[in-house]
């Protein structure tokens, strides 16, 4: 990531991120400033908001499958939904490229229970994950 990752705190649940259990894929941060970048060197999906590094989400590929394995986000990007966006948008992105994606990181496990929109991207070979209910 572009700033140091030592600021970073890891999320481990849904409410760290928005505060709201529901999840919403997108938050008070303007869409135009809001960017994803995939830094396929470093296995992290990169947020950016107006140019500055909000989060991120580590990755590691097997095959076909993306295992997304931790989200961070920057302190003073907490509570606006950053996480969110970022893990709706790679998972869309995943979805776009026919990719699947095993989830290993709690607070990704928490977004897919919130969005059962997203079912058809996780593996299911994988879909017993942290969080899941039953699906």
């Amino acid at each position: 990531m572009a700033n140091s990752a030592e600021g970073m705190i890891a999320l481990t649940s849904a409410e760290q991120d928005s505060g709201d259990s529901n999840l919403p894929p997108a938050g008070p941060v303007d869409v135009e400033d809001f960017v994803i970048t995939n830094n396929s060197a470093g296995g992290i999906y990169e947020a950016t908001v107006g140019g500055r590094t909000a989060a991120g989400l580590v990755y590691s590929t097997a095959g076909n499958r993306v295992i997304l394995s931790a989200t961070s986000v920057f302190p003073e990007f907490r509570g606006q939904g950053v996480a969110s966006r970022l893990l709706g948008g790679v998972l869309d992105e995943l979805r776009g490229q026919g990719k699947t994606a095993a989830v290993t990181c709690p607070f990704a496990a928490a977004f897919v229970d919130a969005h059962p929109e997203y079912a058809d991207v996780l593996d299911p070979t994988f879909r017993s994950h942290p969080g899941q209910r039953g699906h």
